[in-house]
């Protein structure tokens, strides 16, 4: 009796990626995709961007599809290309992370979480995290990457997988945060706010929401905290629609923006990024100007209307060892709720 030849399992094709699709390939994708150009993704790679342009129409090929729109302007994702840059970044992420506990099992290296830490941060509240990363990573034989770079309210970098972790500003609770991004809360931070001293509420060193809308405010650097200006502004116009703030005409420094605001035609603020723990007590500020400019005075907002979180972001995806010292870091951070402010009277 004979037996009849079992026939071979044939995988749908699908199931594996296209022969001579490389690692390489990816890379360049997702770098092209980053970086919006040829161009600048070339200069990022530090490869030449005809050779680029090459890697990339052969990856197009492999998978059998367009996957970029090539205009004048820049490139934009297909709907192909978007399904394989997801899946691109999700590969060389878990690459990279085997290789890292790869050489460590070799006694090659240690492993390496990135992290962004933004400019422009309140000095106490950059140091105060730092430190903490530092010492937490340092516990664990774990290195730090410092990535001083704007961090968006979408936290794209991270999502992206650009990045481990950042310090940023959060305009929902930790809860909204979409997948796969986790959170912990390091304080309540709120703008500081200048206004005439010929103000009536400067005596009071305290400003109503009806005032201060009122008022034409100049605000700070809204291109490093652009969903926190957003909310702010969504705020101030539940008061007043036609709410809108003023952009500095000088970004040279809070000195020069207060001594516009001091000398304009109509009554002025100045309004800054978040700065400090809601609840500091106010000052007055003296810029290097003519005396008969008159003084900024620093008050309080009634209620704390205009804040920010900060938080510590990262992805789910990081190993646990990784996600433990972002943990233990932010809990030395986080700092107590902010006190309550006296009302206008």
């Amino acid at each position: 009796m004979t037996h009849a030849q079992a026939e071979p399992v044939r995988l749908p094709a699908a199931a594996a990626a296209p022969l001579g699709l490389e690692l390489r390939h990816l890379r360049y994708f997702a770098a092209v995709a980053g970086a919006g150009t040829f161009t600048r993704a070339a200069e990022q790679m530090f490869i030449a961007q005809p050779t680029l342009s090459q890697q990339i129409r052969r990856l197009e090929e492999l998978v059998g599809t367009p996957l970029l729109h090539r205009r004048r302007d820049g490139v934009r994702l297909t709907a192909a290309g978007t399904v394989l840059l997801d899946a691109s970044r999700d590969v060389l992420s878990l690459v990279d992370q085997g290789l890292s506990r790869t050489r460590r099992a070799a006694g090659l290296g240690r492993q390496r979480l990135r992290v962004v830490l933004p400019p422009r941060l309140p000095e106490a509240l950059a140091v105060a995290t730092a430190c903490a990363l530092q010492s937490a990573a340092d516990a664990a034989d774990v290195d730090v990457i410092w990535m001083e770079t704007p961090l968006d309210g979408d936290f794209s970098l991270i999502r992206q997988r650009q990045a481990d972790a950042g310090l940023g500003w959060l305009t929902a609770s930790p809860e909204a945060l979409p997948a796969p991004l986790d959170a912990m809360t390091l304080g309540v931070f709120q703008p500081d706010l200048w206004i005439p001293s010929s103000h009536p509420a400067a005596r009071r060193e305290v400003i109503g929401l009806d005032q201060l809308a009122s008022l034409q405010v100049i605000h700070g650097p809204r291109r490093d905290q652009p969903a926190t200006y957003d909310a702010w502004t969504t705020v101030l116009q539940t008061v007043d629609p036609r709410f809108a703030f003023t952009n500095p005409p000088l970004r040279h420094s809070l000195p020069v923006a207060l001594a516009f605001a001091a000398a304009a035609g109509r009554p002025a603020g100045v309004l800054t990024g978040p700065t400090a723990t809601a609840g500091p007590p106010p000052a007055v500020i003296r810029p290097p100007r003519p005396a008969a400019a008159g003084d900024m005075v620093r008050v309080s907002i009634t209620g704390h209307p205009l804040t920010a979180t900060a938080a510590l972001v990262w992805s789910s995806h990081l190993p646990r060892p990784l996600q433990q010292i972002l943990v233990d870091a932010a809990a030395d951070v986080t700092t107590p709720a902010p006190a309550s402010l006296p009302s206008a009277s």
